[in-house]
């Protein structure tokens, strides 16, 4: 039986793109599935796409990862659903496309807001129950650009290394009460990611980059992100062959990575 058969997992970000391609290959698998994301029409749309055999095990709740003094009260929602939760996937967060200098800082802070904090509220609010259950499994999507500082990337990439930083901890934290934490490392992939992206001035930036329409489907990441998930991975990277050399440049190369970035910004 797969290690995902029959496990509650609650999805953040449910409502589009990985977090929506995630949680049709969860529901494949024999998941039952909390959706969440602000959008209670899109989730009911995801839930909706569910294998019909599957639906009852569908349920949704909507949550705001900025509105943080709402979220102890989700985490209780949540639990109470299906009585407990073996898996939080905390998928949901927003990009940037500007450079620091165009960047207000108050847009810094929503992305810090949403993508860190919004995050590692959930995280911790839950821990509690994972302590008590003596079992659990946190898996955080995070980014390339949580590994390495990319142009126009400054407010997104530093929410990411956050994350980093912060599991990679918890993990050497819980791993005795049985918790497990994977990061995912996700590439470019075909999502809207790009299109939502906030600019300076906290606009969406309503184009799709090149290099996402080029990237991974949803589809595929998904089937990746749940084997490396089965496999309790510490940490995975969804990528193609360009990010993944980037990685290993900028850890065992930084010189030369910083280089070749400084001709990456036109």
């Amino acid at each position: 039986m797969s290690y995902l058969s029959g496990k509650v997992i609650w999805i953040t970000g449910a409502s589009s793109g990985i977090g929506e391609a995630v949680a049709y290959e969860l529901a494949k698998r024999g998941a039952k599935l909390i959706l969440s994301a602000r959008r209670k029409e899109e989730l009911e749309r995801v839930k909706g796409n569910c294998p019909t055999s599957m639906q009852a095990n569908v349920r949704i709740l909507p949550l705001d990862l900025s509105q943080s003094e709402m979220l102890r009260l989700s985490t209780e929602a949540a639990i109470q659903i299906f009585g407990h939760i073996d898996i939080l996937i905390n998928n949901g967060g927003i990009s940037q496309r500007s450079l620091a200098k165009d960047t207000l800082i108050e847009v810094d802070r929503k992305i810090m807001e949403v993508d860190y904090f919004g995050t590692i509220s959930l995280t911790k609010h839950l821990l509690p129950h994972f302590i008590q259950r003596k079992s659990g499994h946190y898996v955080t999507i995070t980014s390339v650009a949580g590994k390495i500082g990319v142009p126009v990337r400054t407010g997104y990439s530093a929410a990411k290394h956050a994350l980093h930083g912060f599991f990679d901890s918890l993990r050497a934290e819980v791993w005795r009460e049985n918790i497990l934490v994977t990061l995912i490392v996700p590439g470019w992939v075909s999502t809207n990611l790009s299109r939502h992206a906030v600019v300076g001035d906290g606009s969406a930036h309503n184009q799709v980059d090149p290099n996402n329409a080029g990237g991974y489907s949803p589809e595929a990441f998904a089937v990746k992100m749940c084997k490396a998930i089965e496999s309790r991975k510490n940490e995975a990277y969804i990528a193609g062959a360009k990010e993944t050399l980037a990685i290993y440049l900028k850890r065992f190369v930084p010189a030369i990575f910083a280089s070749i970035l400084k001709k990456q910004l036109k």
